[in-house]
């Protein structure tokens, strides 16, 4: 009997019972179906029952937008770490530490350069994964240093927004770095180049007041939530029902502040479509000036 309860009887529940990783699935969060990750993955993390665009990490953005998911990343400009020795419930230093080692980032934006269509292009992505994309000092100097590049190598400038906005760490500080982006953005109207702005969910704060407004072309992804402050507030202080679907990208691209909304999959056409066709019409408009030179 302990033979066939000790040896025989795993043998049969080892056939029956396949032990199954827990890490193959996932809910969507707006539908709550679920979905094999590499299904996902593949869709790049947009639902295939309802459409919704999931968070996406700034590693993913950049393997999506350039050619074949090859590019050359920068390192970022070294700034401050706490001007203001700033203290809540726990030290500055000690929640930077934790975003980094959590996100593998050094800050809130990551900058990159390669081909988008056969076109030159600079890329930065805002990290929502540190600290909700917060923008501070290490955050606009990246920005400058990313419209810097794209001035150097002639190329485009993209630029994927996602943030809470300023970072209460860093105090005026950060709210410096809404007119030193814009300066960045000048920069590079000064020097004739294309900047494209993808807004994804959310964009809000002092990043919508800034640069996130400011591009040639204004696409956003779906329903994203883009805006200075959030809907609840602007209603319990109107005292009034808002429209429906207020502050996301349909909204604003029907009332005239987004250009396009573009579904994730399509992206990357639809930047290297614009991108070409920017830097082909600045090219052709360059040629008399040197042809009379």
């Amino acid at each position: 009997m302990s033979w066939l309860t000790e040896y025989v009887r795993p043998k049969i529940r080892g056939l029956l019972q396949r032990e199954v990783p827990d890490n193959l699935w996932t809910s969507c969060e707006s539908c709550s179906q679920m979905i094999l990750i590499k299904d996902l993955e593949r869709a790049q993390k947009v639902c295939p029952h309802c459409g919704h665009h999931m968070k996406a990490t700034a590693k993913e953005r950049l393997d999506w937008t350039f050619d074949n998911a090859e590019y050359t990343r920068i390192e970022l400009p070294k700034s401050p770490v706490d001007p203001l020795s700033f203290r809540d419930q726990k030290r500055y230093t000690e929640r930077l530490k934790d975003a980094r080692a959590k996100s593998h980032l050094d800050e809130s934006l990551a900058v990159a350069h390669g081909k988008i269509g056969g076109n030159d292009a600079v890329v930065a992505v805002m990290a929502y994964e540190f600290m909700a994309g917060t923008m501070g000092a290490a955050m606009g100097e990246a920005f400058v240093a990313a419209c810097r590049l794209a001035m150097l190598q002639r190329a485009a400038l993209v630029v994927y927004t996602a943030s809470g906005g300023a970072r209460m760490q860093e105090g005026v500080i950060s709210l410096m770095q809404m007119p030193r982006t814009t300066i960045g953005v000048e920069m590079l109207r000064d020097a004739g180049l294309p900047y494209l702005v993808v807004l994804t969910n959310p964009t809000t704060g002092g990043v919508s007041a800034s640069f996130a407004m400011l591009g040639d072309v204004q696409l956003a992804e779906p329903e994203a939530l883009i805006a200075f402050t959030g809907p609840r507030v602007i209603q319990d202080t109107v005292r009034e029902k808002l429209p429906e679907g207020f502050q996301r990208s349909e909204y604003l691209r029907d009332h005239g502040m987004v250009d396009m909304v573009v579904k994730r999959p399509e992206l990357h056409e639809t930047l290297s479509r614009l991108i070409g066709l920017m830097t082909n019409k600045k090219n052709e408009e360059a040629k008399p000036a040197l042809e009379t030179a």
